[in-house]
């Protein structure tokens, strides 16, 4: 994959040391120290790189072409995953995935985005951009986990719900207000991870959750950046400035008291290690569903009550 902007001197000298290995076997030579100088430099240099990024940095690892998408995840987190399809009203919207899925002892329902990774399968999934049908396909197994008693899994990685004119003729601002409003009163457990692109009403969709865990270079926000800039300051190019201001990294959901923890991925980003990203979220699953065992359905509605009204900060402008 071509390096992100912020990746090209550690491209740079990840070529200079495939280009010593290749002399090093072709002519006999022994250049073993001075490529294990060039490795020792590159890894410093990685580790500085990726413990100093800004929001907009974050917010291109979020968006990386081989970012984990759900059906993956689908795949390697559960011991079994039967995929599920259609809203039962129109047709199956390919961005959205669900369908029923093991965990050791446990069934849950899994729901998540589904973005594409080359041009062919994005094209086809929409860019994760659902529309009204993919979250009424959403809400039927959610309602088919309540009714079975299973907990929910949620993937959330999308710009947002497609705006174009067919998907508002179906009804697409109904669709998504729908499921803020039967998610918040579901009996089931709903544990959500952000796992790229948390964008707008389009994630909060499928994210009325118990539980939400950010991947360590994912992003959540109301709009993305360049939307911002491009209403707020009229000028896309100042979409750097409004990252930092939107306050979209998992850090900065985290502190704000949206977000229930932030999960560690690999240096580089979780593309580069599928099944390490894996082992965490399912760690991270037991953990919860073990908690929830000994929880009424009463007990997790009202868990998720609490967690959304307590949302927000304010102060008194006479006190202040």
């Amino acid at each position: 994959m071509k390096p992100l902007d912020f990746e090209k001197p550690l491209d740079e000298l990840y070529a200079k040391i495939d280009e010593l290995r290749r002399l090093s076997a072709e002519g006999q030579v022994d250049l073993s120290d001075e490529i294990a100088s060039i490795e020792k430099r590159a890894e410093k240099l990685r580790n500085e790189v990726f413990s100093n990024l800004t929001p907009h940095q974050i917010l291109q690892i979020a968006r990386h072409p081989n970012r984990p998408d759900t059906f993956g995840l689908s795949m390697l987190v559960f011991d079994d995953f039967v995929e599920l399809h259609g809203d039962r009203q129109f047709r199956d919207d390919p961005s959205i995935v669900g369908g029923i899925a093991q965990l050791g002892t446990h069934r849950v329902m899994v729901i998540g985005h589904q973005k594409g990774h080359d041009t062919k399968e994005k094209i086809y999934r929409n860019f994760g951009m659902p529309h009204p049908e993919g979250y009424r396909k959403a809400l039927r197994l959610m309602h088919m986990a309540e009714k079975f008693n299973m907990p929910i899994v949620t993937f959330i990685d999308t710009p947002g719900a497609y705006p174009g004119k067919e998907a508002e003729e179906r009804g697409q601002s109904e669709a998504i207000a729908r499921n803020l409003r039967e998610m918040s009163g579901l009996s089931v457990p709903v544990i959500t991870f952000v796992i790229g692109e948390g964008g707008s009403g389009g994630a909060l969709g499928i994210a009325v959750s118990n539980r939400i865990y950010m991947l360590e270079y994912a992003v959540y926000s109301v709009i993305s950046p360049e939307g911002c800039a491009s209403i707020l300051f009229r000028d896309a190019d100042q979409a750097n400035y409004a990252a930092e201001k939107l306050k979209i990294t998992a850090g900065d959901i985290s502190n704000l008291g949206i977000g229930d923890g932030v999960l560690k991925e690999p240096l580089g980003g979780a593309h580069n290690d599928w099944p390490h990203v894996s082992e965490t979220i399912r760690s991270k699953i037991n953990e919860d569903l073990k908690r929830y065992e000994t929880m009424s359905p009463e007990e997790v509605f009202q868990e998720r009550y609490d967690k959304f009204r307590s949302f927000g900060k304010f102060e008194d402008p006479v006190k202040a």
